[in-house]
């Protein structure tokens, strides 16, 4: 598997990476314990997560991913050094609002160190932007978890140009570590909240990008071609809103590249994101082993600059 270097931060990465919202949601511990299982064995590395995954659901209070891949790494399948896990602090576990501030992050750490079974994460990133505390606090807070050994290296998700460039100003006007890393939503369908000023940023500053949404919640496999499909399914919300005529053309786009290649529109869709400049790796879920196999696949295709042109002609 070739691995790709994270921006700055000494990770490196294989090109997809396993988005673990799932774990303890749509898929169970056994069914969880499996697709990462299958995920090692294939040779890709690193698992996306955060401490509010799944507290959407009813019944749930937050931390049950982190939980479920804590019982899978106690159980030794893979060395710990071997895993590059990224979580996620800052959203709302019942503290009523978005809080990045060092007292809640020093408290938030723990509970998912506990909960991951593990003395360090590889990746800890601020989830969501908190206009009511200052970069400087919040860079000030992971830098004294980085010195404890807490933690790896730092990043950033859902900032936008004009966020991140303030953050970055931050850290080295105080002297403290920058964002490395940034996760942005990116995909075939969703291009405007990466592409442009800040993809040319975090090019430029040589940020890490580990894209989410890299199938639009479920949208490019193509199994929702119309609004029936859509209903009784987990983000039927979501998929809803790709339903136009932008989407019809991107699955359009998807389903002669796949005939062309044999590839699955999931694999292709990953794919595509995985090609884009300044993306490092995107993040995909999978509840089943055959819709694994799609992400596994989506490592090793090689998508023609037809083919890419294509793509990127449909979801422009």
């Amino acid at each position: 598997m070739h691995l790709r270097p994270l921006g700055r931060t000494g990770l490196s990465i294989a090109p997809v990476v396993f988005g673990g919202n799932v774990f303890g949601w749509t898929a169970d511990e056994n069914t969880s314990f499996a697709l990462l299982d299958r995920f090692f064995e294939a040779g890709f590395n690193t698992i996306d997560t955060a401490d509010v995954y799944s507290r959407w659901a009813p019944g749930h209070q937050g931390g049950e991913s982190e939980t479920i891949i804590g019982r899978w790494l106690k159980r030794g399948g893979v060395a710990r050094d071997k895993a590059i896990i990224v979580t996620k602090v800052g959203s709302d576990m019942g503290q009523g609002k978005v809080d990045l501030s060092a007292k809640w992050i020093e408290k938030a750490v723990e509970a998912s160190l506990t909960r991951l079974g593990t003395d360090y994460i590889d990746l800890y990133l601020s989830h969501w932007p908190d206009a009511e505390t200052p970069y400087e606090e919040t860079l000030a807070a992971f830098d004294r978890l980085k010195q404890a050994g807490k933690i790896r290296a730092i990043g950033c998700s859902n900032l936008d140009t004009g966020q991140l460039r303030a953050a970055l100003d931050a850290a080295a006007t105080a002297g403290l570590p920058r964002y490395d890393v940034l996760q942005p939503e990116y995909n075939l369908y969703t291009r405007d909240k990466f592409e442009g000023p800040l993809a040319d940023l975090c090019i430029a500053e040589e940020i890490g990008v580990i894209s989410y949404y890299a199938l639009a919640a479920g949208f490019l496999t193509g199994k929702y071609r119309k609004a029936e499909d859509t209903e009784g399914v987990a983000r039927s919300y979501r998929v809803g809103s790709y339903l136009d005529e932008k989407g019809h053309r991107v699955l359009a786009a998807l389903d002669a590249v796949a005939a062309e290649t044999g590839a699955s529109l999931a694999t292709i869709a990953i794919a595509w994101v995985a090609a884009r400049p300044g993306i490092t790796a995107p993040i995909a879920s999978a509840t089943s082993l055959s819709q694994l196999d799609a992400m596994i696949a989506a490592g090793s295709l090689r998508l023609t600059e037809a083919q890419l042109q294509r793509l990127n002609e449909a979801g422009a």
